[in-house]
């Protein structure tokens, strides 16, 4: 396999029924951009819809977030995503699926972004997610039909993370208790405070302030 990395985003755009705005976290993909590439990693970009996906969470005085949005290669990226359907997996080490509130309509069960998951996986690649990225992972099955999170530890934005902003009633479901039905155990930190959890080649994370550290473990993961 050659030394790439693929980030998938969120195409949705409208939480709920509020009228408010949201899409892919554009930290969660910035951060972790950053750190596979300092390790020698291309990266490319993959949205549920195709074409330029909406973005949440811009941060206009930090440094990765204007790295990001000013390197010529993902400027070009982004205003032009692949469905993930037209990608061959094969191409790919790992597949990060990046959070923002958005991801909680489009990435469960979808069948795309599934078969990157368990394509990659069961390759023996990597399969990374922070917040409400793992809402990819809701659904998402192995060839044998066990659901890829079934007996695994994992990260994902808590209950108490989802009532802290005000959205609990908002989201569809809440994605700790749907990763726990499928048969994950779930572990928690501080609301907000940076948590990596890593079992096997699943790599996790529960809010943005665990980005980085998502992106490093699985760096770390790919290497041993």
């Amino acid at each position: 396999m050659s030394k790439r990395i693929l980030i998938a985003l969120t195409s949705h755009a409208v939480l709920g029924e509020t009228g408010r705005s949201t899409g892919f976290h554009l930290g969660e993909a910035a951060i972790p951009w950053e750190v596979f590439t300092a390790a020698g990693y291309a990266v490319d970009l993959v949205s549920v819809a195709g074409g330029n996906p909406p973005r949440d969470g811009a941060d206009p005085a930090d440094p990765s977030q204007h790295r990001f949005l000013t390197d010529p290669a993902i400027a070009a990226q982004l205003a032009h995503t692949p469905t993930p359907d037209a990608l061959d997996s094969s191409v790919f080490e790992a597949v990060f699926f990046a959070g923002g509130h958005g991801t909680m309509w489009d990435f469960p069960d979808n069948p795309a972004l599934a078969r990157l998951a368990r394509e990659i996986y069961e390759r023996g690649g990597v399969v990374g997610a922070v917040c409400h990225g793992p809402a990819a992972l809701v659904g998402a099955t192995l060839s044998d039909g066990s659901y890829l999170v079934a007996g695994k530890r994992v990260a994902a934005f808590t209950n108490d993370e989802e009532a802290a902003v005000g959205l609990s009633g908002v989201v569809p479901f809440l994605l700790a208790d749907r990763l726990t039905a499928q048969g994950a155990t779930h572990i928690s930190a501080d609301n907000f405070t940076a948590q990596v959890v890593t079992d096997e080649r699943l790599v996790t994370g529960q809010n943005p302030a665990s980005a980085r550290g998502v992106a490093e473990a699985m760096v770390d993961a790919l290497t041993r």
